[in-house]
């Protein structure tokens, strides 16, 4: 049986400036992953683990709103503090903010690992009925060579008792602050929360790693990710479609897309009239079912009074990842005489890929006239039409 109080720490407080993926620029923790952001992924594995009585975020404080936007909610889940300069500094921020609740044990869990599943966290916990600490760890299998200069070997290393280290690392809550507090003294910086153990004199004992336990640090290891999500479900495609129309009102500029453009009107509407935003909600919500932007926004609510758009984009894309699923592709058409689009496109895509967490090759927006016929040729108003292509886990 499990202690009576098990809390975890997931580290997310790097700044993950390693991976690159079609210009994207937020930190990999809160990069996408099949549709849903890394950091998501990696504390609900230990949400839907039974045994725990406490998840910790630790965050840069530079990214509050970005951890705000994933709309994580738990009993379980405390509110989430800010890291330091390294690694070891955030950790320690993470056990001294623990230390009120008084969990019998601790866990401790890089952001960037997804893919710790239940049985990868029982072991460790099992391991620190006899030990004060534990790992998992994998086997070497390649043959290491030792290099002075990362040119000329110098020796080659006995593989057979070389173990590449993963998390979660579980400890006696007690014994890792007290020696985290000790280690904060040194003047080295220590690769892990083991070798923190090991010097403070604690015996940390190893489990069975799993090769699916990967530590996202390139994009080559995204796409892998990538195919590990996909195989652990059977998904089917969806289309949604979208269409919505605004007449024009005294103004100086319209929004489209998320982007503010010059003109000599302004749209009409409850919101910020978004005309391309809101056809392109209602298709990524048609695609999984999820009914359109009023039965999530009404018209009647003065809270969306003038609000921007992107929050129902925002809040459509958090539905599709809650679902286990990804957007494929989306598709808007705009169909208007005046103002002019195509230079605003790039900062259309822009706007739209951060929404919804995805890479702007996979939008495509398209601009067109009605030919001065009906409404739209008399510049009384502009429509928009979107199609969404999104992947879900296949029902029975």
């Amino acid at each position: 049986m499990p202690p009576s109080t098990i809390a975890v720490i997931v580290v997310a407080a790097g700044r993950g400036e390693r991976v690159n993926i079609d210009g994207a620029t937020e930190p990999k923790q809160y990069r996408a992953l099949a549709g849903t952001p890394v950091l998501t992924r990696t504390i609900r594995a230990f949400l839907d683990y039974p045994h725990l009585a406490h998840v910790l975020p630790v965050i840069n404080p530079d990214h509050s709103q970005l951890y705000a936007d994933l709309n994580l909610d738990d009993p379980r889940l405390l509110p989430p503090v800010f890291g330091g300069e390294s690694r070891q500094a955030s950790v320690l921020a993470g056990l001294k903010a623990l230390a009120p609740h008084r969990p019998d044990l601790v866990l401790i869990q890089d952001a960037a690992r997804p893919f710790a599943f239940a049985e990868l966290i029982g072991d460790v916990i099992a391991v620190l009925e006899r030990y004060d600490g534990s790992l998992p760890a994998l086997a070497i299998s390649d043959t290491v060579k030792r290099s002075g200069d990362g040119r000329l070997i110098s020796g080659t290393e006995d593989r057979s008792q070389l173990f590449a280290a993963q998390t979660p690392q579980g400890f006696r809550f007690e014994q890792i602050l007290a020696a985290h507090l000790r280690a904060a003294g040194e003047r080295r910086q220590f690769t892990d929360d083991a070798e923190i153990a090991e010097w403070a004199g604690l015996t940390v004992a190893m489990v069975i790693g799993s090769e699916h336990n990967m530590k996202l640090t390139y994009a080559s290891d995204f796409e892998r990710a990538e195919r590990i999500v996909m195989g652990n479900n059977i998904m089917e495609t969806r289309i949604g479609t979208g269409y919505d129309v605004h007449p024009f009102e005294p103004g100086d500029a319209v929004w489209l897309g998320g982007v503010r453009i010059p003109h000599t009107a302004g749209l009409q509407g409850h919101s910020d009239a978004d005309v391309a935003l809101h056809a392109l909600t209602d298709a990524v919500l048609g695609a999984i079912g999820e009914g359109d932007i009023g039965t999530h926004f009404p018209p009647s609510d003065m809270q969306w009074k003038s609000a921007a758009s992107s929050i129902f984009l925002k809040h459509a894309g958090f539905l599709v990842g809650k679902a286990g699923g990804r957007i494929v592709n989306l598709d808007v058409t705009i169909i208007a005489e005046r103002p002019r689009i195509a230079e605003h496109v790039p900062a259309m895509r822009i706007v739209i890929g951060e929404a919804l967490g995805i890479e702007p090759s996979r939008i495509a927006i398209k601009a067109t006239t009605s030919e001065k016929l009906g409404f739209v040729g008399r510049e009384e108003g502009i429509v928009a039409m979107a199609s969404a292509s999104v992947e879900l886990p296949r029902q029975s």
